[in-house]
């Protein structure tokens, strides 16, 4: 049985297609780092973690960068010692930021009730 080969050209981008790609808005991703104790290599960690998110969102043509919010030597327990999370977790409520990035869920909460609440 011979196949049935369907040759679909290619077109050119008009102009309304460009402009409806250029109309799509970039996220408002925002950083979110944090270490439970002050010990040197996590103060080490804890200033990579900055580094390396503030850097990744910047550079990605996707995001629009939003803040890089960080708590130092703190533990991810509960969220009442937490000011910098209690921030951004305002500005998510506010409309500031669409997206969060952290390293892993643990920097974001170490309790499940506690994410889901925020998450």
């Amino acid at each position: 049985m011979a196949r049935n080969i369907t040759v679909i050209p290619a077109r050119q981008i008009s102009s309304e297609d460009k402009s409806m790609n250029q109309s799509v808005r970039k996220l408002r991703a925002a950083a979110y780092c944090r270490v439970s104790t002050a010990q040197e290599e996590q103060l080490l960690s804890y200033e990579n973690q900055v580094n390396y998110y503030t850097k990744f969102i910047n550079e990605n043509p996707l995001y629009e960068y939003a803040g890089t919010y960080a708590d130092e030597g703190i533990s991810a327990t509960n969220t009442k010692k937490r000011d910098e999370f209690k921030r951004m977790i305002a500005d998510c409520r506010a409309g500031k930021i669409d997206m969060v990035i952290t390293k892993s869920i643990s920097r974001f909460a170490r309790n499940t009730l506690d994410c889901l609440n925020y998450v």
